[in-house]
Formats: structure tokens, sequence, C-alpha cells
């Protein structure tokens, strides 16, 4: 139960029961609190430099891929971008990462018994094996979930799975499965390989990791276009016999090490207390991924300028973090996390905040935590009186794949901001038309703001009523936000059943 006191006209107190029948208390000075909201909102909305400095990295730098010549460049960029914004501490925090590079890919369908045969416009998945000459019947698993799978599993083996990468006309309440995950589950049941069906209309080709692990995975998963996909479905239904796939592809896969980038603001009463703010700096090489993450990780830089600019000197230390590798498997926030164990400071970690595509937040989201609730009511309601614009939409509900996941599952309290996207937009992700004319400058801006505000009341409050949990309430809390299912076929559930 919540339960609010009111101790005086400016000070609130809140008293929070959890799960395990303990006391936590923080309190906020209302007027205080809103005052620095309106200067934030001011410095944001008359010197925001996201959407420049965003134009410009997407002109110096083009797309970002880890391990890549402008992978490399991008960490500079992030790097010289803060230490500009007056930040002495910046670092680069180097990790060993297994780089994926496609080279060539072809798919040939061929009916059984003939030598007609189509060529499809295709590209591989990352992760696919660096070679590959696989030849086999076409199974259409539908929308690739764990029933669609188990109702074929006699018939998969040696075969090459056609599977959507969204959902197409789901079952009420069906939960879609990551490509990565759909993938993991054809290779369970033996496929040969895997073709993705993208479900975006005009002919646009979708990539991205088809591995849960980050490592490479033995057969390759490939993605058509929707039209293709209408089409090959289409002759699978007029042919009396089974069509073949014949996949042909090469890639590179290699050693190198890439760079996350911290900006660190040394918190003024609790400076062994951390505030993490992260977005991922890399991107897919089809285009120059503007949305994916160019709107995650230069407001994350523009947050950090915002604070430079005010002065602003919260409680707590904030680590403003530019991960690298996340496309490929979250590679640079688990090697965050690690290093984190490693030095016995996990418990450091009062919250992390990832901003993935995060876009025009209309609410907060507590990612799960109940007990945080009454907190982040408080500083949306107060949010919402220094900007009237903006929604106030509580949610409570904790999901996958992206950078806050490994904190996540060492039981970090994690929070969100949430945001929306054109179907224009959402249309090309991870896709060839990822460019920056898709992103709208003022809701950049938003972004921007009001992420600000979130993490200087997180790092500034008198106290924080949510704690790391234990390794039995990281379970536990998993399997209530239903994450369990998920997380067992990508073989990252550690506990034992």
């Amino acid at each position: 139960m919540h339960r609010t006191l009111y101790v005086s006209s400016f000070r609130f107190v809140f008293f929070c029961f959890g799960t395990a029948g303990l006391l936590a208390a923080f309190t906020f000075n209302s007027i205080s609190l809103e005052k620095a909201f309106l200067r934030i909102n001011e410095e944001v909305v008359q010197h925001s430099r996201a959407f420049e400095t965003l134009s410009d990295a997407t002109k110096q730098v083009g797309h970002r891929l880890t391990g890549s010549p402008n992978g490399t460049r991008a960490e500079t960029y992030a790097f010289d971008l803060l230490s500009s914004y007056g930040f002495k501490d910046v670092q680069y925090e180097p990790f060993e990462v297994e780089a994926w590079t496609r080279d060539t890919v072809t798919l040939s369908v061929v009916p059984n018994r003939s030598d007609n045969f189509r060529e499809l416009q295709v590209v591989s998945l990352a992760h696919s094996p660096v070679d590959a000459h696989v030849k086999g019947e076409i199974i259409d698993v539908g929308n690739g979930l764990e029933g669609d799978f188990a109702a074929l599993k006699d018939k998969l083996k040696g075969k090459v799975a056609l599977v959507n990468i969204g959902l197409a006309a789901p079952t009420k309440g069906a939960r879609n499965l990551h490509r990565s995950e759909k993938t993991a589950l054809a290779i369970q049941y033996g496929a040969a390989g895997v073709i993705m069906v993208n479900l975006v209309p005009g002919n646009v080709l979708l990539t991205g990791t088809a591995s849960v692990t980050g490592k490479l995975i033995p057969i390759p998963s490939v993605c058509i276009s929707y039209e293709s996909g209408q089409a090959l479905r289409a002759w699978m239904q007029e042919e009396m016999s089974p069509l073949h796939a014949i996949i042909d592809m090469a890639n590179t896969s290699r050693k190198i090490r890439a760079r996350n980038v911290i900006a660190t603001l040394k918190g003024s009463k609790y400076p062994d207390e951390k505030i993490i703010v992260g977005g991922h700096l890399d991107s897919w090489d089809l285009a120059t991924g503007a949305i994916d993450n160019g709107i995650g990780s230069f407001a994350v830089m523009d947050i950090a300028r915002t604070f430079k600019a005010l002065k602003l000197k919260p409680k707590r230390t904030i680590e403003f973090v530019l991960f690298m590798g996340e496309e490929q498997g979250l590679l640079g926030s688990r090697a965050m996390v690690e290093n984190l164990k490693k030095k016995g400071q996990l418990d450091k970690v009062r919250y992390m905040l990832n901003l993935d595509m995060t876009n025009d937040p209309t609410g907060l989201n507590a990612f799960g935590r109940s007990d945080i609730v009454p907190f982040l009511s408080t500083v949306g309601e107060t949010m919402k009186r220094a900007e009237p614009a903006f929604a106030n939409q509580m949610q409570n509900q904790a999901g996958l794949h992206s950078d806050h996941q490994p904190f996540m599952l060492e039981g970090v309290p994690v929070v969100g901001m949430n945001g929306h996207l054109s179907r224009e937009v959402l249309d090309c992700y991870h896709a060839n038309c990822d460019r920056i004319n898709l992103v709208d400058a003022d809701q950049l801006k938003n972004t921007v703001r009001y992420s600000t505000m979130l993490l200087f009341a997180l790092a500034d409050a008198d106290d924080i009523p949510t704690r790391r949990q234990t390794d039995t309430q990281t379970r536990d809390y998993l399997v209530a936000q239903g994450l369990r299912t998920p997380l067992q076929i990508a073989n990252e559930w550690r506990w034992k059943e």
C-alpha cells in the first residue's frame, strides 16, 4: 500500500511498503524541483543541439557499425562532443567484440523437379555463418512463435524455415518474439536455414542480429521483403510439389576492440551512488541509423550538455554512456555490467535509464517495479506543472533487447520514457531508409527536456525507494513480467527450475 503524508506545504514524504515489507521513504522539495524543471525546459527549448549534432554525424560519420572504421569514428565523435561541453572526465571503456560484417548473399527458390528458379532480393542477418551453402525444402512456419514451431517439429529437420519477422494476423494477446529468438527456435528444431519475411510494404529490407548471444550461429538467416514473401507464399500454394531454397553467403567475423564512451558528473552529496543514462551509439550499416539509435544516443549527449550549461549539481553521480555493440548482442552494456560486477560496484548503480529509439515522451515507465511508482508519479506531476504539454501517462512494464537488459538481469532498477514514432518511421527500423529525414527536431527536443527532468529528479532526490534486487527477487520479477520464456529461448535464464 502507499500512503502520502504532507509534512509541509512544500515537502512531500512518501512511504512505500514493498513485497519485503520494508519501509522506504523519499523526499522532494516540490517547489525547488519545479524550478529546476522550468530551467531545464527553457535551456533545452532555446539551446538544444541534439538535432544539429545528429545531422552533422550522419554526414561526417555515416553508419556506425561496431568494429568498422565508421564505428571507431563515431566513438571519437562522441568523445570529442562530450569534451566540448565541458566534461573533463570523459573516458573510453574498451571491450573485445566479435565483429560481424556482411559480404555476399544470394537466395534462389527452385521447384522440386525443375531447373526453373527465381532469385529473390535478400539481405543477411547478422551473425550468420562466415560461409554457408544450404539447400532445403521451404517450410512455412508463419509467425514463428513457439507453438508455430512445435506444430511442425517433425517437418523442420534439414529444411529452411520461412518465418515472419512481425506478427501477421496475430492471435489476440500473442506476444511476438525477437528475430534472434525465432532463429534460435529454428536451430533447436533442426532447420538448415531461416528466411525472415519483413511485413513492411515497399520492398524494404531489414537487417539485425539473428543471434541471441552475439556469437555466430550455425545456420544462415536472411531477410526478404514483404512483397517477396507474398510472392513466395503464393508460389508455394500454386506448386503441386515443394519449393526449395538455395542460400549461398559469405561474411566476415573477427575479434576487434570497440569502446563505450562515458562522461561523468560527480555527485555533490552521494558521489558513490550513481545513475546511469545510456543509449547505444552503434547502428547497422544499411543507412545512417538516424532513428536507431541516433535519436537516443544524441539525446543522451544533449542531456549531458544541458546539465553542464545549467551548472546542475545533483546529489548522486551521473554517468552519461554511449554504448557500442548493442545491435550485435548488447555487447557494450554486457561489458560494462561485467566490469561493475568484477569491481563489486553494481550495488552503487541506483538506477539505469536507457534511451533506445525513445522519441517525444508522453510519460514514464516504472519497468515493473511498483516500489518506484509513487516517486515517478510525483516526478511526472511536477514535470506536467513545469510543462503542461507533457501528457504524464504512467506505465509499469519491463521489456528486453536493449542496453538496460544486462543491468535488469542483475537486479539493477531500470526506468524508461514512453515515447512514440510514426508508422512511416517505424517501417524503416533496421532498414536502408533509416536516415536523418525521418527525425523530427521538435520531438527530439522533447526527448531531451523530459529525460533531463527525470534524470535530475533521480539523481537529486534525498532518497530513492528502490534497491537492487537479490537473485531470487530478480527471478520472481522476471517471471511476473512475462520474460522467462524469451530468456529461456535465448539461453539467458540462469535459474534452475
